[in-house]
């Protein structure tokens, strides 16, 4: 019986969510590229493909990279948003519509309910693992 809940909602809502951003990001490197290369390229017989090619993508490839990065932490960091959609259910998923969990969202569940000092150890453990 679906019920919206499951890995596929979780990250179709996290790709909606991200790619305004890396969008924004990417097309901002890109109109960072000084006009004089632009230009030159076209004087000196470019089309409007190799000037994105072989002068507008290699001059912003480092931003373009640092956005997507940028991105990618950001879809880290929107545990909330994960947690509500994925399901939370401790097991191995079966299919890609299945509930599942994330260690972010582990996390977020369950550190009101560590009592042990173990059990709270295990998850800033698993936090620490995040981080590298």
């Amino acid at each position: 019986m679906p019920n919206g809940v499951g890995l596929f909602s979780a990250a179709l809502i996290l790709a909606i969510m991200i790619i305004p951003y890396a969008a924004s990001l990417g097309t901002t490197m890109l109109r960072m590229v000084p006009a004089s290369l632009k230009e030159g390229a076209y004087a000196l017989g470019a089309t409007r493909w190799e000037v994105l090619r072989k002068v507008i993508i290699p001059y912003s490839k480092s931003g373009l990279f640092a956005g997507i990065l940028l991105s990618l932490g950001r879809a880290i960091g929107e545990t909330m948003a994960v947690t509500m959609l994925i399901g939370n259910a401790n097991f191995l998923p079966k299919s890609i519509f299945a509930p599942g969990n994330t260690m972010a969202s582990v996390i977020a569940n369950e550190f009101t309910e560590a009592d042990n000092p173990v059990y709270v150890s295990a998850l800033i453990e698993m936090g620490l693992f995040l981080f590298w």
